[in-house]
C-alpha cells in the first residue's frame, strides 16, 4: 500500500480541470494506454501574451497519475509559456507534498505532456514520432531512450536501477533492459564522481572562467548545435554565469528550464555548487 499525502488523495478524489479545452491552442499527448499510462493535456493560450488561460487533462492511469495531472493544470494556469516551461517533475511532486518514489514516473509524465503541448504550440515536431538522432531505445516495453534515462538520473540524483524504473518506467516491463540501465547508471555516476574528484580545491577568477568555458564547450554546446542552436558566454559575476541564446535556442520554449536546471547543474558539477546560470534577455 502506497503512503500518499493528503494533497495527493484530495487531487485524486476531486481532480481539477478534467476534460478537454474546446478548440485548444495547444495539445500535448504522452504515454500509451497499452503501456498503462497516458495523458492528454490541452491548453487555451492568449496569443498576445502567451499566458495560459485554461488547462485541462484526460488521463488513463493510477491515482498518482490523476493527482499529478490535476496538480499540473492548477500549477500552470495563469503562467506564461516561458514560466510554465520551467515546471519540473520535482515541482509537481513537491506541489502534492511528495509522491511515493515508485510513482514518480507520474510526475515525469506530467512534465513531458506540458513540454509536448508547448512544443505543439510552437510548431516543434513531437519527439514521440521518431527517435532523436544520437539516441537509442533501451526499454522497448515503454519506449525509453538512453538519453532520457541518463538525463533523469542526472536531474534527480538517482543511484539505483529501481529508482530509474520508478521515474521512467524503463525496466518495468519484461526487465531485459535492466543490465543496460545499470550500465548507463554506472557510467553517469562514474562521470559525476570523476568530475567531483577533478575539482580544484580553490580557483582564481581566471581559472573559474576558463573551467566554465571548457564545460560549456564540451558538455553543453554540442547538444545545442545538434538542433541548430547555440549559446555564448556573456559575463561571469561571482557565481552567476550569464548566457545569450543563439539560433533555434532563441525560440525554444524549454530553454528557460534548460538553462536554470540542466546547464546550472552541469556547471555546478564542474565548477562549484554555488554556480547559477542566467539567461540574458535581448
Amino acid at each position: 500500500m502506497w503512503d500518499y499525502s493528503a494533497k495527493v488523495m484530495d487531487h485524486f478524489h476531486h481532480p481539477r480541470n478534467v476534460g478537454e479545452v474546446e478548440n485548444p491552442d495547444a495539445v500535448g499527448e504522452i504515454g500509451n494506454i497499452v503501456c498503462g499510462d497516458a495523458l492528454k493535456l490541452t491548453l487555451r493560450i492568449d496569443r498576445k501574451t502567451e499566458r495560459i488561460l485554461d488547462a485541462r487533462f484526460q488521463t488513463f492511469g493510477c491515482g498518482s497519475a490523476i493527482a499529478s495531472s490535476s496538480a499540473l493544470t492548477e500549477m500552470i494556469k495563469g503562467k506564461t509559456l516561458d514560466e510554465a516551461s520551467k515546471v519540473t517533475n520535482k515541482d509537481i511532486a513537491d506541489y502534492l507534498d511528495g509522491l511515493p518514489e515508485e510513482k514518480m514516473h507520474c510526475s515525469v509524465m506530467g512534465m513531458e505532456a506540458l513540454e509536448a503541448a508547448i512544443n505543439n504550440y510552437r510548431g516543434i515536431r513531437p519527439r514521440s514520432q521518431e527517435i532523436p538522432a544520437g539516441e537509442k531505445i533501451v526499454c522497448r516495453c515503454f519506449g525509453v531512450t538512453d538519453k532520457k534515462i541518463a538525463q533523469v538520473i542526472e536531474m534527480n540524483n538517482l543511484t539505483t536501477v529501481e529508482q530509474v524504473t520508478n521515474y521512467t518506467k524503463a525496466g518495468g516491463g519484461c526487465g531485459q533492459c535492466r543490465p543496460q540501465i545499470e550500465a548507463i547508471l554506472a557510467e553517469v555516476l562514474k562521470k559525476e564522481k570523476e568530475k567531483k574528484e577533478s575539482l580544484p580545491k580553490k580557483m582564481t577568477n581566471l581559472e573559474k572562467i576558463r573551467l566554465i568555458q571548457e564545460t560549456l564547450e564540451k558538455e553543453i554546446r554540442p547538444h545545442l548545435r545538434a538542433d541548430g542552436g547555440d549559446l555564448e558566454l556573456v559575463d561571469v559575476d561571482g557565481n552567476k554565469v550569464y548566457l545569450r541564446l543563439i539560433g533555434t535556442c532563441q525560440s525554444c520554449p524549454s530553454m528557460g528550464f534548460t538553462i536554470e536546471t540542466f546547464i546550472t547543474q552541469k556547471l555546478r558539477q564542474a565548477v562549484n555548487e554555488e554556480i547559477e546560470a542566467k539567461k540574458v534577455e535581448e
